[in-house]
C-alpha cells in the first residue's frame, strides 16, 4: 500500500480564486480595506502593550483611482511588512497573518476587532487586477519592500523607498473590470460594504464651508476649503453602550442606515452580549403591513463592522427578518469567501438569544406604558403574530403581551379575555366560545347581532390567523374560535331561554323540502332551520369554521401542504329561521312560482350581506328587486 502527500499545483490557483472563490467580484475592495483595517489595529495594540516603537497617531486607510493608468491604490498606516513577513504571509496561499496574530497575543488581542481569518482576501485583488503591487514598510526599523505579481505563479520582492509605515497597494485594472474605475462605483462599494469600519477611509476630496469673517461684506460669499472626503463612519451606535445613547441617537443611526426611508421607527432593541458568544447590534420595528413578503432582507449582518449580508435567515428566526437594523458578531461562523453564514451551534444559541431579548423588550414595552404599546399594536401585530406561531418560546414569553383587540377598539391579554367571557360565552360543554371577526365592514351585521346579545367580538385580520387560532386552540385548555359568520351564535353558545319554534314537525319538513328544490341537487347550501327570536333574519348565511378555516390556511400556505386537501369546495349553510314571519310565508304560499320567487329573493339578500352575489347573478338579483318593487 502506497503513501503519499497530495501537492496542489500553484498555476491552478490563481484561475480559481478569479473564477470560483468569491460570488461576487465586487467584494475585492471590501476584502483589501478589511486587511488594511487588520494591519491598522494590530498597530494600534502593538502600540497600547508597548511592543511598537511608533507613534499610532490618527491613521486612515486612503483610496486613489487613476482612470489614466488604470489603477486602484488602497494605503494605510498600519503595521506594515517585512521582507521576511512579505515571503511568509503573502507568497503562501492561504495563510493567515491575522489568525497567526490573535494566537499570539490571545488574551490581549481577542477584543481588537481584526478581521482576516483565512489569508485570502489579498488574492480577491486578481479578480479585477491583471497585476498587482504591493510597498510596504513594518513599524520595524527595518527597510521598506517592493512586491510584485502578474497572476502567475512568479512574483518579483525588492528594496523599496517608502519613509512611513504602512502598506499601499496597486491595482492594474484588467479590461474586464473597468467599471471600478469609475469613481461613482467605489462611492457605491464603500458605502455598501465599508460605511461602518473602525478605520476612518478617504476617498477624495470636499469642499467645506466657513464661518464668514466679522468684517466680510453681506453679499460676500462664505470663504471654503477642502477637506479630506471620510465616507464612513467608524463608531457607529451599534459599537455603544445602550446607556451612552439617548433616543434620538437611536433615530439618528436609523437615518443613517435607511436614508431613503422617512417614516420613524415605532421603537428599538439594542443587543449586547459577550458570553457565550460576542453580539452587538440595534434591531428597529417599522410599521409594518400585512403583506409579510415585501418587508424582508433589511437587516444587515457585519462581522467586525465589515459588511457580509442582508439575508440573515438563519441568525434571525425568520419572523423577525421583517424587522431591520444591524447585527454584528465576530462569532457568526463564515465561509471562506465571508459571503454565507455555515449552519452550527453558534448560530442556533445567537438566533435563540435574539428571540429572548426581542420578547423581554416587548414585554418590557407593554409594562412599562400599554396605552403606547397598544397605539403600536396594528403596526407590530404580523410579527408577534409570526413568532407566536413559528416559535415555541416565543410563544411562551408572548402571553404576557400579545393583544387580542375588540371590534370596538378595545385591547384585551388572553387572561383579561378568558376573564370577561367566561359566565355568558361558553357552548353546552362549558367549553369557551371566542367570537371574532376578520372584516369588520364585510360581517357588520353578523357583529351586531352578536353585540346585541351582550357578547364580546374580537377583530382578528391578519393574513396568518387561522394558523395562529389553530395554535391557541391546541395549546391552551378550553377554548374555541369562532368566526362570527360561521354558525349562529345560539348554536354555538349555550342558552337559558332556548327558542321554540312556531312550526311544527310536519311543516318543518315541508318548508325544507320547498327550499331544498330550489337551491337544486348540486347546491353548496345545507338547509338549517332553526328556532330564532322573530326578529332575527329569515335567512343567515354561515360558512363551517372548519372548512373556511383550511380555506385561509390553504391561501397562506398551510392547506395543501400540510393537509393534502388541494382546493376545499364551497360549503355554506344556510339558517333559516323559522320564527320569522317572512318563513311562514314562503311555506303558506299556494303559488310554485310565487314561492321560489320569495326563496329566491331572501337567499339573494343572506348572499348579498355575505358578499357571495357577484356577477350575473347579481345582476338578477337587482333585475328581479326592481320587478317585485314595480
Amino acid at each position: 500500500m502506497a503513501k503519499g502527500k497530495i501537492n496542489v499545483s500553484v498555476e491552478n490557483i490563481f484561475p480559481l480564486i478569479k473564477k470560483f472563490l468569491y460570488s461576487d467580484h465586487e467584494i475585492f475592495l471590501r476584502e483589501l480595506i478589511s486587511n488594511a483595517t487588520d494591519a491598522t489595529l494590530k498597530l494600534k495594540h502593538l502600540t497600547s502593550i508597548g511592543e511598537a516603537k511608533v507613534e499610532y497617531g490618527n491613521p486612515i486607510i486612503e483610496i486613489k483611482v487613476d482612470k489614466k493608468e488604470k489603477q486602484i491604490r488602497i494605503s494605510d498606516q498600519g503595521i506594515g511588512m517585512t521582507e521576511e513577513e512579505v515571503k511568509k504571509y503573502i507568497n503562501q496561499v492561504a495563510f493567515s497573518g491575522a489568525e497567526e496574530f490573535l494566537n499570539k497575543y490571545e488574551d490581549g488581542a481577542k477584543d481588537t476587532g481584526i478581521i482576516g481569518h483565512f489569508g485570502l482576501g489579498f488574492y480577491s485583488a486578481f479578480m479585477v487586477a491583471d497585476k498587482v503591487e504591493i510597498i510596504t514598510k513594518s513599524h520595524k526599523d527595518e527597510p521598506a519592500v517592493h512586491w510584485s505579481c502578474d497572476g502567475s505563479p512568479n512574483f518579483n520582492l525588492k528594496k523599496a523607498k517608502k519613509e512611513e509605515h504602512g502598506t499601499e497597494i496597486i491595482l492594474h485594472i484588467a479590461d474586464d473590470s473597468k467599471e471600478f474605475l469609475e469613481d461613482s462605483r467605489i462611492t457605491e462599494l464603500l458605502s455598501k460594504y465599508n460605511k461602518f469600519m473602525p478605520v476612518p477611509i478617504k476617498f477624495g476630496m470636499r469642499t467645506e464651508t466657513l464661518p464668514k469673517p466679522e468684517d466680510a461684506k453681506e453679499d460676500e460669499p462664505a470663504p471654503t476649503q477642502e477637506v479630506d472626503n471620510i465616507v464612513n463612519n467608524p463608531n457607529p451606535a451599534w459599537t455603544k453602550q445602550p446607556k451612552d445613547l439617548k433616543e434620538d441617537d437611536y433615530k439618528s443611526f436609523y437615518r443613517e442606515l435607511y436614508p431613503s426611508q422617512f417614516e420613524e421607527p415605532l421603537f428599538n432593541i439594542h443587543l449586547n452580549v459577550d458570553y457565550p458568544f460576542n453580539l452587538t447590534g440595534i434591531l428597529y420595528f417599522p410599521r409594518l403591513s400585512n403583506d409579510m413578503n415585501l418587508q424582508k432582507d433589511r437587516i444587515q449582518l457585519y462581522q467586525n463592522q465589515v459588511f457580509v449580508t442582508d439575508n440573515v435567515e438563519g441568525i434571525v428566526p425568520e419572523f423577525l427578518t421583517m424587522l431591520r437594523g444591524v447585527i454584528d458578531s465576530p462569532d457568526i461562523p463564515l465561509n471562506v469567501s465571508r459571503s454565507y453564514l455555515q449552519a452550527d451551534g453558534a448560530v442556533k444559541k445567537i438566533s435563540s438569544y435574539i428571540t429572548r431579548k426581542v420578547a423581554d423588550k416587548l414585554n418590557s414595552l407593554f409594562k412599562k406604558n400599554r396605552e403606547d404599546f397598544e397605539s403600536k399594536w396594528n403596526d407590530i401585530k404580523i410579527v408577534i403574530e409570526y413568532g407566536m406561531l413559528s416559535e415555541e418560546k416565543f410563544f411562551e414569553k408572548a402571553d404576557k403581551f400579545a393583544l387580542y383587540p375588540t371590534v370596538d377598539g378595545n385591547f384585551l391579554t388572553f387572561a383579561e379575555l378568558q376573564e370577561k367571557i367566561k359566565d355568558h360565552q361558553t357552548d353546552k360543554d362549558d367549553k369557551l366560545i371566542i367570537l371574532y371577526a376578520s372584516d369588520k365592514e364585510a360581517q357588520h351585521g353578523y357583529i351586531e347581532t352578536a353585540k346585541g346579545k351582550g357578547y364580546e367580538v374580537l377583530l382578528m385580520d391578519s393574513p396568518i390567523i387561522a394558523h395562529l387560532m389553530q395554535k391557541l386552540e391546541s395549546s391552551k385548555e378550553n377554548i374555541s374560535f369562532a368566526r362570527v359568520d360561521a354558525d349562529h351564535i345560539d348554536n354555538l353558545i349555550k342558552k337559558d331561554d332556548t327558542q321554540i319554534s312556531k312550526l311544527s314537525d310536519e311543516e318543518k319538513e315541508k318548508l325544507k323540502a320547498d327550499l331544498e328544490s330550489v337551491f337544486g341537487e348540486k347546491s353548496s347550501y345545507t338547509v338549517q332551520l332553526e328556532a330564532m327570536d322573530s326578529d332575527a333574519s329569515p335567512f343567515i348565511i354561515t360558512e363551517p369554521e372548519f372548512m373556511r378555516r383550511m380555506k385561509e390556511m390553504q391561501q397562506t400556505g398551510g392547506g395543501g401542504g400540510m393537509f393534502g386537501m388541494g382546493n376545499m369546495p364551497e360549503m355554506y349553510n344556510v339558517i333559516v329561521n323559522t320564527n320569522h314571519e317572512l318563513v311562514g310565508e314562503i311555506l303558506n304560499t299556494k303559488t310554485a312560482k310565487k314561492k321560489s320567487r320569495l326563496i329566491n329573493q331572501s337567499l339573494d339578500l343572506a348572499r348579498l350581506s355575505k358578499g357571495l352575489l357577484k356577477g350575473e347573478e347579481l345582476t338578477n338579483f337587482i333585475k328581479r328587486s326592481y320587478e317585485m318593487v314595480k
